[in-house]
């Protein structure tokens, strides 16, 4: 089995290829750039420098045949980028793109890597009254893309098969997103403020979310979407209170403090039973030992 991997040195990208390799599987991993590389040098790992606008050319740089292609190359995940209009168009429009492509090159399923944003998009878009901020924009190219893809896919003949991931975390990733925030909040000893958390949430450890995308490449049927999360969603504040208990019992998390301006998505959106029954998925990594691992990562590099 060979594979495509798009955004292979990004952080959910480079824990896939490390996890098809330990399964003997072959990877061309795609990226802008390899330097400085999150992959350990291995021979049944192809790098190739590559923009995501210029993904038409792949099928003149390979002469192997692929199974699967994995999109997780995305412009503006984070940052200011996210709430830009045009960025998030262009992502929706590249992903178009890939999706040709795999099917140009023979693939026989495309698996994109989608968020819990998609949700988040429709609950604040639809509600009468509703005022969504910038920061939406990002989720809205998600579902560009994957309004986009689905019937374009069924045209050509391709498996398309969706994700949405929830919240991925853990070793590796430096980012500000909320669980980094907060570890670095617990590592420097500053106050623990939060909105009421009363919204509910999901996050899942990064081992937990390569296997996750391992399976469905292998098991994940045509124009189905899978979430991909815990198993165990719940009310955020009850995620914030294991995190301090596990890592900062002598500082007391505050909540109320910060106005909560989202959306709260059902807790059944969270379901991942579809992940578990086609494809056989099982967390293994509890939110409490992922969060200790994260910190003492982030305490050696940060």
């Amino acid at each position: 089995m060979r594979v495509i991997v798009t955004g292979a040195n990004g952080f959910v990208g480079s824990n896939l290829v490390k996890k098809l390799v330990e399964n003997n599987i072959e990877v061309l991993a795609i990226d802008l750039s390899f330097n400085p590389s999150r992959l350990e040098a291995n021979d049944k790992i192809e790098t190739l420098e590559l923009s995501i606008d210029n993904i038409a050319s792949l099928k003149d740089k390979i002469a192997k045949t692929y199974d699967v292609f994995y999109h997780f190359a995305w412009v503006g995940s984070a940052g200011p980028l996210r709430c830009d209009e045009a960025v998030q168009v262009k992502n929706a429009m590249w992903t178009v793109d890939c999706l040709r492509t795999a099917h140009e090159i023979g693939c026989q399923k495309f698996i994109c890597a989608g968020t819990i944003m998609e949700y988040e998009v429709h609950a604040a878009m639809y509600a009468q009254g509703s005022k969504p901020g910038a920061a939406y924009i990002y989720g809205v190219g998600k579902v560009l893309a994957h309004e986009l893809c689905k019937p374009i896919a069924n045209q050509l003949g391709i498996d398309l098969i969706w994700t949405y991931i929830t919240n991925a975390y853990g070793v590796g990733e430096k980012s500000p997103r909320f669980i980094n925030t907060t570890l670095r909040k617990i590592i420097h000893n500053e106050p623990l403020e939060f909105t009421a958390g009363t919204q509910n949430y999901d996050f899942v450890y990064i081992d937990d979310v390569a296997n996750a995308f391992y399976l469905v490449g292998l098991h994940g049927k045509a124009n189905k979407g899978y979430m991909i999360g815990s198993g165990n969603a719940r009310p955020l504040k009850e995620f914030i209170i294991e995190m301090c208990d596990a890592n900062a019992k002598d500082n007391k998390p505050l909540f109320g403090n910060v106005p909560f301006t989202g959306v709260n998505v059902d807790i059944n959106t969270f379901d991942i039973s579809d992940l578990v029954y086609d494809c056989g998925f099982k967390p293994t990594v509890s939110f409490a030992d992922g969060t200790k691992r994260t910190i003492e990562w982030l305490k050696e590099v940060d």
